[in-house]
This record gives structure tokens, C-alpha cells and sequence, in this order.
């Protein structure tokens, strides 16, 4: 018996650039109970979907086929017939060459409910991102998209060669590599002038982005010798030449590179966006998250006792956010915190601290432990300190405290948990030699990295850029054996966005 509640989402996603997913595909993804997805697809967008939802490929390579069009299409129906809501994520636009609208007339025949969420097309995104505008006012006033797929023997091509040669301006293939030779030859029959400008782009939107450029009448040799095919979108026509003054992307200083963020994902954010604007396509794989602490009660006494305390001491901006909810979980509010000092290691806790209303009274102007214990140390002897944490924080802070004097209450406000969900996509990435740097930003993201990856670390990170925030992180990096590219000067991340551009500009 069919169940009423399941669903499909035929969702586009886009050719490549994760950041090119729709927001409505981004929604459908967040509540997916099971994603089906395709081959050339952006494993970043796996991310967003929920850690248990089932992630099924059949993905169809040339030579071999996880599942035939047929067998998705009956997968789907299944999927849907569970009462299941289902992200079907393809690549580009689902109705653009994308097979898409056989799977939504298999869906309505087997009266299973879904919706279609068109994504960016590859025909107009990877012109775009290689400096070319497939339309453009006095060049281009009429655009083709033609599969590159049609088998070159068919004695009828659905083709209208001679008109797509006289009649249209810009003509845009999609996966016509292998075919190459036999569009350019009817192309030329037709009527196309030898001196047509044309541009192959490799893998675009992606840090693999490559960009050919040539006539119709020395295209096929120059592919050749460049060694260009599929995934690639073939563009015809005038407008190629606007890319040598638009081409915008491939000037930024990390273009081309594959950077990988492993910090938790609420926190990942303005990294991944600044490393972005550099031109770096930017994979967001947490390798840790945080959790409540397996016990409230300690954070609870601790917090029953604020009356008492002189000065509370924030390492992280988590412990700021675990802090609060627990106050506001035991119906409290910041008035407790009266005639309390505050201190914060650094912006990022500085800032949580004012979204709740509180400015810290203190901050070092080093972001690590040992610059609030040389700083805030000699101001705390016989002064009763609140110390929240993460339950595996650095014990030195606690320590060195109580070595000068200062009554420390230490007390896990969360946990730190590792996350393999990615670990999979992580490995075989490395080791296709897919990622070019690592991001570190704590002691906990390089030990769960490399917890992630076992025994094989020392072989996949062979030829990786790592880049670390602050000393400490690069510490416990070099001694699990990794060699530290470069370390953030500012303990920020736009000191470590820095530090990464600074390294890949000399």
C-alpha cells in the first residue's frame, strides 16, 4: 500500500560550484530522508543533507552504469512508495539534458507526489565562470543548447545542423568531447566560417576549471594536443572573444586550488567564504562537532554558585553559546552575571559574548592560553575564577591559574565529538590528489583529522598544504607528523585566510 506522505524533489544542483545550489534545493536537502544522486556532483552538497539519511549514487560513467535510467527511475518509485521524502540531486538542471522529466513522468505514472527545483544549468554557469557571456548586446542576440551526446552514426540526426550553423548565434554543447570531430566537421558544412571562435571548458565551476581557447578550424587538433574531454561544455561563437577582458576568476590568487575546512560546520562559515572570494572551491567537512556534556550537573553547580565568583574566564565562543543556554535553561538571564569580570581569548568569543549583551572586561592580545595566563594571571591570586571548557581543552590554563594563586573552578560546558560522516569522501579525494591544502583551526580538528583517516594519513596528506591557526594547532600537527605549510600570524580566521593567500601569491 503506496504511503500518502512520501515525496520526490528532482533538485538541481548545479554544475559544479557548491555555492551555486539554490536555497530551495539547500531546504529540500535539510529534511531528505534518502538522496539520490549522480555522478559528477560536488560531494560538499552531501553535507547539507541530515547525517542519516540514506545516500544512495547511480552515478552513469561512459563505460559503466551504477544503475540504468530504468532502474532509477523504479528506485525512485520506491523510495517514494516508503513514505519517504526524497532528494533526487542532479547535476545542472534537471530538465536540461538531465533525463529529468523521464523520472517525473515515471513519478506521476506511479502517482507518487514531487516537485521539481530547476538548478543553474551548466550551458550558462561555466561560460559565465570562464569569462564568457553566452548572450551579449551587438554580438549574440540568439543561444542553442545541443546535447554532445547524439550518436555521430544515426542516419537522422534530431539535429537541425544547418540551422544551429546559419541561424544561431552562440552554440552551446554539453558533454561533446568525444564528439568533437564530427560537430566541427558539420558545423563547417553547414556554413559555420573556420574563423568562428570556440572554447572548450574542462570541469567548470570546479577547482579543476580549464579553459581551451581556439577557431573551428584548429579546435580538434589543439584539444588533442592538450589532452581535453568530458566533463566539458563546448561554446561557438562571437562572444568567446569577450574572455580575454572578462575572464574574472582565474586572476584570484587561489583559483584552481581545492581547500578543505574541517571546523565545525555553525562555525565554518566565514572561512569558507573568504577562501571562496579568493577563488579556492571550498570543501566544508567538519571532523568534529559539539555536544551537551554527558552530565548537566556540574555545569549547574558551577552556575548556582555565580554569586561568588570574581571572574569568568570564556576559551571559545561554544562555551559562551553552552554557558547561556544552560543559564536560560535554569531561568536565569544576565542579570546573574553582575559584578562579574569577564574575559575572552579572542574575537570570536568577544563577539558571542556581545550577542548576549555582555562586553568582556579583558582580552589578550595574543589569542592562546598562555597569553591569558601571563596576562590575566598576576590580577587573579586569592580571586575565585569560572573556568568553562570543552571536556578535552588544554589543562594548562586551569594549572598555571592555581600555581598563582586563583581559587579555578574547571568545569566541561560540551563536548567535542568526532564526526565520520565525511570520512569516506574525505579519503578518496586525498587520495585522487583532489585537495590541494587542509585547514586547522584547534588541536581537536588536527587530532579528529587524523583519527578520520588512520593509518593511511601519512600517505594521503603527502603533497597537501596545512594551515594552521596559532601555534598551539601547529604544534599538535607537527608532532602527528604533518608539515605546517604556514601558521595565521593573527589567531583569527582572517588571519588564516591570510596566511593562506600570503603563501600561494609568493
Amino acid at each position: 500500500m503506496e504511503n500518502s506522505k512520501g515525496k520526490v524533489y528532482l533538485v538541481g544542483a548545479g554544475p559544479g560550484d557548491a555555492g551555486l545550489l539554490t536555497i530551495k534545493g539547500r531546504e529540500c536537502l535539510a529534511r531528505a530522508e534518502a538522496v539520490v544522486y549522480d555522478r559528477l556532483l560536488n560531494p560538499a552538497l552531501l553535507a547539507w543533507a541530515p547525517p542519516e539519511a540514506d545516500r544512495i549514487y547511480v552515478g552513469k560513467a561512459p563505460d559503466r552504469h551504477a544503475l540504468s535510467q530504468e532502474e532509477i527511475n523504479v528506485l525512485l518509485v520506491s523510495l517514494g512508495r516508503q513514505g519517504k521524502q526524497v532528494v533526487r540531486l542532479k547535476g545542472g538542471d534537471p530538465f536540461v539534458f538531465g533525463r529529468g522529466g523521464e523520472e517525473a513522468l515515471a513519478l506521476q505514472a506511479a502517482g507518487i507526489p514531487f516537485e521539481v527545483v530547476p538548478g543553474v544549468t551548466a550551458a550558462v554557469a561555466v561560460p559565465a565562470y570562464a569569462g564568457i557571456p553566452v548572450t551579449h548586446r551587438g554580438l549574440a542576440s540568439t543561444i542553442a543548447l545541443i546535447t554532445g551526446n547524439e550518436d555521430p552514426r544515426k542516419e537522422n540526426s534530431a539535429i537541425n545542423w544547418e540551422g544551429l550553423a546559419r541561424a544561431v548565434d552562440t552554440l552551446v554543447f554539453l558533454m561533446g568531447m568525444a564528439n568533437l570531430p564530427h560537430i566541427v566537421a558539420r558545423l563547417l558544412a553547414c556554413g559555420r566560417p573556420p574563423e568562428t571562435p570556440v572554447a572548450l571548458i574542462r570541469w567548470g565551476t570546479r577547482a579543476e576549471q580549464e579553459t581551451l581557447v581556439a577557431t573551428l578550424a584548429d579546435v580538434e587538433g589543439r584539444a588533442q594536443a592538450n589532452g581535453f574531454s568530458n566533463p566539458a561544455v563546448i561554446v561557438v561563437g562571437q562572444v568567446v572573444n569577450l574572455r580575454a577582458n572578462l575572464a574574472w576568476l582565474e586572476g584570484k590568487p587561489l583559483f584552481g586550488r581545492r581547500v578543505v575546512v574541517t571546523r565545525p560546520r555553525p562555525q565554518a562559515a566565514g572561512l569558507s567564504r573568504r577562501l571562496a572570494e579568493m577563488g579556492a572551491e571550498v570543501l566544508t567537512m567538519p571532523v568534529i562537532r559539539t555536544e551537551p556534556p554527558a552530565d548537566w550537573q556540574p555545569l549547574d553547580a558551577a552556575l548556582d554558585t555565580l554569586q561568588d565568583l570574581d571572574w569568568i574566564i570564556f576559551t571559545s565562543a561554544n562555551g559562551v553559546r553552552y554557558c547561556w543556554q544552560r543559564l536560560l535553561a535554569k531561568g536565569r538571564d544576565v542579570r546573574s552575571l553582575a559584578g562579574i569580570k569577564i574575559a575572552a581569548i579572542g574575537p570570536a568569543t568577544a563577539r558571542a559574548l556581545q550577542e548576549r549583551g555582555i562586553r568582556a572586561d579583558w582580552q589578550p592580545r595574543e589569542y592562546v592560553a598562555e597569553a591569558v595566563a601571563a596576562g590575566l594571571g598576576p590580577l587573579l591570586a586569592g580571586q575565585r575564577v569560572l573556568l568553562p571548557r570543552a571536556d578535552i581543552a588544554r589543562t594548562f590554563l586551569a594549572a598555571d591559574l592555581r600555581r598563582r594563586g586563583a581559587k579555578v573552578t574547571e568545569v566541561a560546558a560540551y563536548r567535542t565529538v568526532m564526526v565520520q560522516e565525511d570520512a569516506d569522501c574525505l579519503k578518496d579525494m586525498l587520495a585522487e590528489n583532489k585537495v590541494a591544502a587542509v585547514t586547522f583551526t584547534s588541536s581537536s580538528t588536527v587530532k579528529a583529522f587524523l583519527g578520520l583517516l588512520g593509518e593511511e594519513a601519512g600517505e594521503l596528506m603527502a603533497g597537501v598544504d596545512v594551515f594552521c591557526l596559532g601555534p598551539v594547532t601547529a604544534a599538535t600537527a607537527r608532532e602527528a607528523g604533518l608539515e605546517v605549510t604556514a601558521t595565521a600570524a593573527e589567531y583569527t580566521e582572517e588571519g588564516l585566510a591570510q596566511a593562506i593567500e600570503a603563501y600561494y601569491k609568493s
